[in-house]
Formats: structure tokens, sequence, C-alpha cells
């Protein structure tokens, strides 16, 4: 293997690492997410649990971060919660700087 294929081997790597990192930090964030809106929601204990896997699994149906949003804002709607969307945009972005420390803490 001549140093080019090694460099590219390398870079592969780091790029699969790196999206690995992005993936369980979406997911991190996502479930801190729903606990935050299952407590606004006034969900606790096993149904708060319950909404915040809800919301992991909402930002499956398809790429980006709008699933997981709609969801919660249309059950925040739907209960009457009173958060702007700016609100809940703003605690998204709060959450995934959460999650990005809590996963490079090793936590």
């Amino acid at each position: 293997m001549n140093s080019f294929d090694k460099r590219q081997e390398g870079f592969e790597k780091k790029f699969a690492h790196d999206e690995e990192l992005k993936f369980k930090a979406n997911a991190r964030r996502n479930k801190l997410l729903g606990r935050w809106a299952a407590e606004k929601l006034g969900l606790t204990g096993a149904d708060a649990e319950t909404y915040a896997k809800e919301v992991v699994v909402a930002d499956l149906d398809r790429p980006g971060d709008d699933d997981v949003f709609e969801k919660i804002r249309n059950d925040f709607d739907a209960k009457g919660v009173t958060q702007s969307d700016h609100q809940i945009r703003r605690t998204m972005d709060e959450l995934m700087t959460r999650a990005i420390g809590e996963i490079k803490d090793g936590r």
C-alpha cells in the first residue's frame, strides 16, 4: 500500500468515526430534548421516558431536525404548551452542545 492509499484509508476511517459521533450526539440530544418536552407536557416517570424515546424515533422519519421539531411543536400545540418555535429550536441547539460535550467527556 502506497502513502496515498494509506492517507485515503485514514480519511475514510476519520469520516466514519465522525459520522458515528454525529449520530450518537443527535440521538442523545433527541433524548434530552424529549425529556425537556415531556416536562413541559406534564409527563413524569415512565411516561416521560416513553415520550423521550418517541422523540428519538421521530428523528428517523427523514433527514434533518424538522421531523423532531414538528413532533414537539404538534404535541405542544395539542396540549396548549406555550413555547415559540424559536424557543424550541434554541433548546435543540443548547441540548446538542450538551450532548456533544457529554460524548467527548465519555459519559
